[in-house]
């Protein structure tokens, strides 16, 4: 079931809709809330449309330790967005995540598919920046 949301999401406006989610639990003969439950336990699927990049900050114990809370609220205050919303611009979503599991390397975060760490406000600056640059 997972690779099979992952395409669709994938292919779609990178999130998931309950039409959707119904067809996978039609196409591999299991009960929608099957489907559901995976779908809202991971946090890599998106129910609602999210922005081109997804800053998933890790807010586990590990990575609270090395200031995850601060970063996050650097992002907050940096993107004037809270936990879940996207800037009106519609390029960025902030999400907080439960472990990674890359805690040596905390605070960090999933930014698409690869894992940016050690973060700091400057990185956040630096990682924003290159996002904005990717799109000229």
């Amino acid at each position: 079931m997972i690779p099979v949301l992952h395409l669709i999401q994938e292919t779609g406006n990178n999130s998931l809709s309950i039409e959707q989610m119904d067809e996978v639990a039609s196409l591999l003969h299991i009960l929608p809330i099957e489907v559901y439950e995976v779908a809202t336990f991971y946090t890599m699927f998106n129910l609602k449309p999210v922005g081109k990049y997804v800053l998933e900050v890790c807010q586990t114990g590990p990575c609270m330790l090395r200031g995850s809370d601060q970063i996050i609220d650097y992002i907050k205050q940096k993107l004037n967005i809270q936990n879940g919303e996207t800037t009106a611009d519609g390029l960025f979503t902030l999400k907080t995540a439960e472990c990674l599991g890359a805690c040596g390397y905390a605070p960090m975060m999933q930014l698409g598919k690869n894992y940016r760490e050690f973060l700091t406000p400057q990185k956040i600056d630096e990682i924003l920046e290159e996002c904005r640059n990717a799109l000229r």
